[in-house]
């Protein structure tokens, strides 16, 4: 039996995905249990603990809202439930899902909310379809509600600069704050350069222990969405950030657990996404020219930088991260059909002789 590294981030976020799951589990109907084994060899902790919540407010919706499902517990449910639910329920669930309350709060879905969930509606479905455990699939029938494109907001290389100038410099930070900056002041320029020097995604960020930079490669071994494990290289300015952070770091004793993390809070253990997007947030306010970014408005400035530079889809998909290149490509379609309209005059079909 393998035993989890008590300092490896990732094993650490697997081992409370699976005990959370494992509760959620002991509200659901039993068969669902089937439904998540079966998924489990290509699906990752996170994306079915996700499943599971969704699941369990689908069922949570029939206990309310339908007849039959109210006369019994959600965990007494017998897989045959799912060969009585219509169309009709679906949609009524979907439109239920733009606005509900729950534990005395009010809870909205926007189009992209409630298509997600519709998709683990449907992939549960399909599991059961597939396997020959039920007759119909209700969920294939129902389309997933339209997303509106959404802008994607990117830095300019001027904003970029700013914004690191600031934070090198912190002249717009708090009498309190710059207290904090004398002690953060490397590391924080060292993890907004990484981000911006890599396209990372931020919970590949937090997740990095020191061994995992190479620098006679030039490279980060970063652990993937999906839990596969990926080389990243960086340049000559991310490098530098990093050598002087990490001449920082070796003076700097971690919390216990904490040992071989990259980057440390405060408190000396290591950050976590949240840290680091209040921290993007508070730099950020400080300079008025920037727009309102986000730590994954930085991962988007660099794919458009790197998508300029080189003009390569696919290369910009592969250091994204991204499984399927139409993600990609719908995130820089601006972008492509600006190349496509510089291209109607590059092909010349006679010379001009007219003089």
């Amino acid at each position: 039996m393998a035993v989890l590294n008590k300092d490896n981030y990732h094993d650490k976020q697997n081992k409370n995905n699976i005990l959370r799951m494992r509760e959620v589990l002991n509200t659901l109907p039993e068969f669902c249990k089937v439904f998540f084994r079966g998924i489990e060899e290509y699906t990752s902790t996170r994306t079915r603990l996700a499943y599971a919540y969704d699941i369990r407010l689908f069922f949570e919706f029939l206990h309310t809202n339908n007849s039959v499902c109210a006369k019994m517990d959600i965990e007494q449910y017998p897989l045959s439930l799912l060969d009585n639910i219509t169309r009709l329920d679906i949609e009524e669930y979907l439109e239920y899902l733009a606005l509900y309350e729950k534990d005395g709060k009010e809870i909205t879905n926007n189009e992209r909310g409630r298509a997600r969930k519709l998709a683990a509606l449907r992939s549960f479905y399909n599991y059961f379809y597939q396997n020959e455990m039920i007759e119909n699939n209700p969920a294939a029938l129902v389309p997933l509600p339209k997303r509106p494109e959404k802008e994607i907001i990117r830095l300019e290389p001027n904003e970029v600069a700013i914004l690191l100038d600031q934070v090198e410099a912190g002249t717009k930070l708090t009498k309190k704050e710059l207290e904090y900056h004398k002690k953060t002041k490397l590391r924080d320029i060292a993890l907004l350069t990484l981000l911006l020097g890599t396209g990372i995604r931020v919970s590949e960020c937090v997740g990095l222990d020191i061994h995992d930079v190479n620098f006679d490669e030039g490279g980060i071994k970063i652990r993937r969405k999906g839990g596969y494990e990926a080389v990243i290289y960086f340049g000559d300015e991310v490098e530098t950030a990093l050598l002087d952070y990490l001449e920082e770091r070796e003076n700097i004793i971690p919390a216990e657990g904490h040992e071989n993390a990259l980057f440390l809070s405060l408190q000396n253990r290591r950050m976590a996404v949240r840290s680091v997007e209040n921290l993007v947030k508070k730099y950020a306010s400080r300079v008025t020219s920037l727009k309102k970014i986000t730590p994954h408005k930085l991962r988007s400035t660099y794919g458009t930088t790197l998508y300029k530079e080189t003009g390569d889809i696919y290369l910009v998909a592969d250091v994204l991260g991204h499984k399927d290149v139409n993600t990609t490509r719908k995130h820089y379609a601006a972008m492509e059909q600006e190349r496509r309209r510089r291209a109607a005059n590059a092909v010349q079909l006679r010379e001009n002789n007219k003089k």
